[in-house]
């Protein structure tokens, strides 16, 4: 497939069978969430499902793929999907417009899945998406906190375990050691956050905020994006390498 040309000059016709076949669940269609579909099915992948119960907003626009004038206020699965389809009109793309939580976790089994991508934003969903996707056997990867960083130099991955300088990563091991999770590969960032005080104070009440209350973190594209593309890529030669 002409489409598809210049990916299976890098990895192969296999490669690209193996990605076409692969079906993939994605967690979070967001600031990283966004830019891992968009990867994935730019790289061939022929089955995704989107999970997201948020719709686009005025503030998704300055760092999210599928944010712009004409989509807001639409499912951001809804928009993703779209996009996806105008990609590849070959791709199957499922969607769930839904809240990831412990609580509903059991409606929405893993097990028929090849991947699962953690980009959900409360630590009680990523612990329990990460321990239903062991508990199921199914690979999985999760992204730690982005937020209040520019530098797209600093993500790595590793294991969870082996992560430094990350708040949320810190918080993660604890929680996933005390349920026996012994392993979890994860894209994080090693850079301190910026102090964003002072630009919080000019805000004033202006400053955006989620529905918990809690100030919504400040980011632009760089480090989001950089980090879905990251994710996107172990996805993609995991699922290729895989015997």
């Amino acid at each position: 497939m002409e489409r598809f040309s210049r990916t299976s000059l890098l990895i192969g016709k296999d490669g690209l069978e193996k990605l076409n076949r692969a079906h993939v669940a994605l967690f979070g269609v967001g600031g990283v969430g966004g830019f891992v579909a968009e990867a994935l099915v730019r790289s061939g992948v022929g089955n995704i499902t989107l999970f997201d119960s948020d719709t686009v907003s005025l503030s998704n626009i300055n760092r999210q793929i599928i944010a712009d004038t004409t989509t807001v206020n639409q499912y951001k699965t809804e928009v993703m999907a779209r996009r996806l389809k105008d990609i590849n009109p070959n791709v199957n793309v499922y969607i769930n417009n839904v809240f990831y939580l412990p609580e509903n976790a059991q409606n929405y089994p893993l097990k028929h899945f090849d991947y699962v991508v953690d980009a959900i934003d409360t630590v009680s969903g990523k612990i329990a998406l990460i321990c239903q996707a062991k508990g199921e056997n199914v690979k999985v990867i999760s992204c730690m906190g982005m937020g209040g960083k520019v530098d797209i130099t600093a993500i790595k991955t590793a294991d969870i375990y082996k992560t430094k300088e990350c708040a949320l990563a810190r918080v993660m091991r604890r929680e996933l050691k005390k349920r026996g999770i012994e392993n979890l590969k994860v894209v994080y960032s090693t850079e301190t956050p910026l102090d964003v005080t002072k630009n919080l104070q000019d805000a004033g009440e202006e400053v955006e905020k989620r529905a918990s209350g809690r100030v919504a973190p400040p980011s632009m594209i760089f480090v989001p994006a950089a980090a879905g593309l990251m994710i996107a890529k172990e996805v993609v030669f995991d699922l290729i390498n895989e015997k």
